[in-house]
């Protein structure tokens, strides 16, 4: 392994603290190596005054540091793969996947312990449209919120009274040693996770073979196949992550891939959802697969909806 290493980071709490952790494998695995954080601002962390459904494009997290990767300022970069599209830059790929942090919503309250304890008419506050979406589905009577801004603003605004509960990713909570403010769950019946949600993706040049063989001490098969299942089904969506779509795939005890996917009007009065289980090997036909299948049943319509608005 080379003696000094260059992991870019966006410089958000979380993004820091899972790219630290990063940091510390491999100077575990490896004591004469150096690894340098650079941080970087992406656009979607300068634009925090306008929903990120609304900004568009794909990216907004991760390009400004795919731009360093290509560049050769840095030798790698850690991302949340749910901020990862679905389609990367030539010349990169997401190759190490370490093994994934819990993929459910949290549900966070100072007042009460469930959604579904929520009173008729209660703020709730998210930017997500996959949320959104679901959350309408599940309780038409609430009154939904846009939510922006890091983790601990988040987190103060609901302490303030501007909303009576809000939806986190639980991953981040654990990752961050906050997960005494997780009120509860969702299970994924009640609300889908994003694609690839809890779980990091490490981005190399695709010439870096040394890297790559150095860093497979990280990888994580289980997280990396079902992922793999997750994000085909996006790629045929052609969908972002500010899109309302989900997925979620699981491996169970006989080596079978079952993936659930979603997809939703914004208004939450439509929820197509379907699943399909196969072998690993077949991951990413799975999703594909999966794909298709919602889009004959009406999903086609609803992301050139989204797309066109």
């Amino acid at each position: 392994m080379r003696k000094e290493i260059r992991i870019g980071t966006r410089a958000s709490l979380l993004a820091v603290t899972q790219s630290t952790w990063v940091k510390n494998q491999i100077e575990k695995q490896y004591p004469d190596t150096t690894v340098e954080l650079v941080k970087i601002v992406t656009k979607g962390d300068k634009i925090l005054d306008v929903p990120l459904a609304k900004v568009g494009g794909k990216g907004l997290f991760v390009k400004e540091i795919e731009d360093a990767l290509l560049d050769e300022r840095v030798d790698l970069a850690v991302h949340s793969m749910k901020d990862v599209p679905a389609e990367l830059p030539e010349g990169l790929q997401v190759a190490i996947v370490p093994e994934r942090e819990i993929p459910q919503d949290a549900f966070v309250s100072g007042k009460y312990n469930t959604v579904d304890a929520l009173p008729q008419g209660a703020v709730i506050g998210t930017s997500s449209l996959r949320r959104k979406s679901q959350l309408s589905c599940l309780r038409p009577d609430l009154e939904i919120r846009d939510l922006r801004g890091n983790l601990d603003t988040r987190l103060r605004k609901l302490d303030d009274g501007e909303y009576d509960a809000i939806i986190l990713a639980g991953a981040g909570l654990n990752r961050l040693s906050m997960e005494d403010r997780i009120t509860d769950l969702f299970t994924p019946e009640q609300m889908l996770p994003a694609i690839g949600q809890g779980s990091l993706g490490i981005e190399l040049r695709m010439a870096d073979s040394e890297l790559l063989d150095g860093l497979q001490f990280l990888h994580h098969r289980d997280t990396a196949v079902t992922v793999a299942a997750e994000r085909a089904f996006l790629l045929r969506l052609e969908g972002g992550c500010q899109v309302p779509i989900g997925g979620f795939a699981t491996i169970d005890n006989d080596d079978t891939i079952t993936l659930t996917g979603l997809i939703a009007s914004l208004d939450g009065k439509t929820i197509l959802k379907e699943e399909l289980s196969g072998p690993p090997a077949e991951a990413a036909k799975i999703g594909v697969t999966l794909a298709e299948t919602l889009l004959g049943r009406g999903g086609k319509e609803i992301l050139d909806e989204v797309y066109g608005g």
